[in-house]
C-alpha cells in the first residue's frame, strides 16, 4: 500500500486548491462527511468508483491522485 502513501495529502491539496469543504467532497461522492474525512486522514481509501469520481472533480487522472 505504499502507492498511496501521498494520497491523503493529495486530497487534503486539491480540496484547498478549489476551495472545497469536506462536506462538498462528501455530497459529491454521495458518502458521509466522516467517510470523506478518513480517506484524508489516512484512515480508509477510495472505493475504485470513489477513486474516479475524485480524479473527475479535480480534473486529474487516477495516477495524479497517487503521487
Amino acid at each position: 500500500m505504499q502507492e498511496l502513501y501521498n494520497l491523503p495529502k493529495n486530497l487534503k491539496a486539491l480540496r484547498q486548491q478549489y476551495g472545497y469543504t469536506q462536506l462538498y467532497v462528501a455530497k459529491q461522492l454521495n458518502i458521509t462527511p466522516q467517510s470523506y474525512h478518513a480517506y484524508e486522514a489516512g484512515i480508509t481509501v477510495p472505493t475504485l468508483q470513489n477513486f474516479i469520481k475524485l480524479a473527475r472533480l479535480y480534473d486529474v487522472s487516477l495516477d495524479d491522485l497517487l503521487e
